[in-house]
């Protein structure tokens, strides 16, 4: 739909339409919000939002008119992750102790007055990250790690809604669970493919292990520690100082799974000044990097890809 949707530091959400100068809508909000996701439904776009204080609230797109509020947890929102299906919604606060929850989008989408929006927690603590499979639209896995960031756990789930005596619950089923050997570094990033892999980071390395714990795959592209990662059902992106490394899924989960494809080496040309990717994304066409000086000035680098 060609919309950005931007916070700034006054707790003002803004919807721009990537031409005009002026935002299409401007909404102040009560409190900070630490994470934003906006999808498509039947129903149209929307846009769901985590604040401060532990509220999800959801509006309309482009005019940012109010649907529902809901009060999740009693700390911060930090993760907020609609699944592809636009079905659930993954929500995790910052408090670690605090058990992350799922909801049923259709009812934030159409709210019953004096009635609780159906949801369930995910029995396991101290979520740090999480990832829907994208071609298992139900399948979501946690990573949680300890306090310390010395033991590692992915935990994965299948979601699935249940009729009981009138009323729809949503229920969890925990299908799979595997721990990080201890003597790898502590992963940060972290996506899924297929339902059955999952791929993460480790220092220098990329890995990729089935959901069971079974290694399948390492990468070893990176001279320094991987510090930016994306994932989506065609590619996986790494980024380390001033290099990017592109890989490819194979179709239909043939092995090799993950195939390497291209490194890009500080192509930009910028040898004058100290320099490092902060950020990189991809869109199945180009690959755009975000390169940050020490000046705190940043450029942005495109790449078309060719497959």
């Amino acid at each position: 739909m060609h919309l950005a949707i931007t916070m700034d530091r006054k707790k003002t959400i803004k919807v721009w339409n990537c031409q005009d100068r002026d935002a299409l809508a401007v909404l102040p909000m009560p409190q900070p919000c630490y994470c934003m996701e906006a999808y498509l439904t039947k129903d149209g776009p929307f846009l769901m939002v985590g604040d401060a204080a532990g509220d999800i609230y959801t509006f309309t797109l482009p005019g940012l008119r109010d649907v529902s509020k809901v009060t999740a947890f009693q700390y911060g929102i930090v993760l907020l992750h609609c699944s592809p299906d636009k079905k659930w919604v993954f929500a995790c606060g910052t408090y670690s102790r605090t058990l992350p929850q799922v909801f049923l989008t259709e009812s934030l989408l159409r709210p019953s007055e004096g009635s609780v929006p159906l949801s369930t927690f995910l029995p396991h603590k101290l979520c740090a990250s999480a990832c829907w499979t994208p071609k298992v639209k139900n399948r979501i896995t946690l990573m949680s790690q300890s306090s310390t960031g010395k033991k590692t756990e992915f935990i994965t789930f299948d979601l699935t809604t249940k009729k009981t005596g009138g009323q729809t619950v949503i229920q969890a089923y925990e299908i799979a669970s595997f721990q990080v050997a201890a003597h790898l570094k502590c992963p940060i990033w972290m996506g899924a493919s297929d339902g059955y892999m999952i791929v993460f980071t480790s220092g220098p390395y990329l890995l990729l292990f089935s959901i069971t714990g079974f290694l399948l795959q390492r990468f070893e592209d990176h001279q320094a520690a991987i510090n930016n990662f994306w994932v989506d059902p065609c590619y996986v992106l790494t980024t380390s100082e001033n290099s990017v490394h592109v890989y490819m899924w194979e179709e239909g989960g043939r092995h090799p799974y993950l195939r390497s494809c291209c490194h890009l080496e500080n192509t930009w040309h910028d040898h004058t000044t100290d320099s490092c990717i902060s950020s990189v994304m991809c869109d199945n066409a180009s690959i755009v990097l975000r390169v940050r000086k020490v000046s705190d000035s940043s450029i942005l680098v495109m790449y078309s890809l060719n497959t």
